[in-house]
């Protein structure tokens, strides 16, 4: 992840004084209140599986899971992309290309 943009969301929650208020569980919560709100966009949009519609409102929802995201990271002094290349990796071996390819089943369903 890009240092500069990791500095410059910590440093407006610090320029703010909100570090106090931000422990792992109301990250973890406020993460999950906006990827509702996320998901909020594409309520009523029937079968309009891409609602471009609110694509504004998408970025912008998504934009605060990140950030949250970002924080937590943060808070529980953990290196984003290492945790992301790690996931990966373990995502690969559960889902490896020749059985997951095309196939949207859970990795134990693919064995």
């Amino acid at each position: 992840m890009d240092q500069h943009l990791v500095d410059k969301i910590i440093k407006f929650r610090d320029d703010r004084n909100w570090n106090q208020f931000h422990n792992p569980k109301d990250l973890a919560i406020s993460i999950s209140i906006e990827a509702a709100e996320l998901l909020e966009t594409f309520q009523w949009s029937g079968t309009d599986l891409e609602n471009k519609v609110n694509i504004d409102n998408m970025k912008e929802e998504l934009a605060d899971v990140l950030i949250y995201c970002v924080l937590l990271a943060d808070k529980l002094d953990v290196d984003i992309t290492s945790i992301i290349e790690e996931k990966l990796k373990m995502n690969e071996e559960k889902y490896q290309k020749d059985k997951a390819y095309g196939n949207s089943k859970k990795y134990t369903e693919l064995r």
